[in-house]
Order: C-alpha cells, then structure tokens, then sequence
C-alpha cells in the first residue's frame, strides 16, 4: 500500500537525514516521554484519524493498513534504535511530529487509489 511506494523511500531518506538531531543532547520536553514512546503515539493518533476520515474502508483495508504500519514502526525504530530509550526532545518533538502527517499523507493517497 505505502511500503513499496518512492514516497516512503523518500520518508526514510528524511529521518536518516535528520538523525543528527536525534543524536544531540537537548532539553526534554516536559511530559518526559521517550522518542520511541512519542513516534508510537503520533503515529497511532495519525492512522486513528486516517481511518476515522475513510469510513469507505473495509476490515481487510483497516488489516492491511495497521500491518504495514507496524513495518513502519520496525524500520523507523531501526533508524532511530540508538536514541528510542532518550527523552524527546522539542526539536524532535517537531520532526516526529513531521513523519507521521506525512505517513498519514501517504495513506490517504493509498486509500483515495483504492476507490478510483
């Protein structure tokens, strides 16, 4: 659905590019949440409103979403696996935050190809 798309590709371009930011130290945010804890509850908020806003989509759209999103998690906590445990930062707050509207973004192109 997104996985195999050059938009992901160019997703995780963008968070390997930007892991330099993930690597400084910063102030952490006050909620104190890990950036594993972070990209998990931004991700899911995002793909909660996708599925929200598509009410077209039948459980075995819902089924593939939810298992692509979960290759999603692996390979983003692949990226990020030295600093998953650190405190997020704003900065990092701000580039998670980023990543899972685009991820949303490149769902909701998925989902509107599905029912053209």
């Amino acid at each position: 659905m997104v996985i195999d798309k050059p938009g992901y590709e160019h997703l995780i371009q963008f968070l390997a590019e930007n892991l330099s930011l993930f690597e400084q130290a910063g102030t952490p945010r006050l909620d104190n949440k890990s950036v594993g804890e972070f990209l998990e509850e931004c991700i899911a908020e995002q793909i909660i409103q996708l599925c929200t806003q598509h009410t077209e989509l039948e459980m075995n759209h819902r089924s593939v979403i939810i298992r692509e999103v979960d290759g999603i998690m692996y390979d983003f906590q692949e990226v990020l696996s030295s600093v998953l445990e650190k405190p997020v930062t704003e900065e990092q707050a701000e580039i998670i935050n980023e990543v899972a509207l685009l991820i949303k973004n490149l769902f909701d192109n998925a989902v509107a190809d599905l029912f053209d």
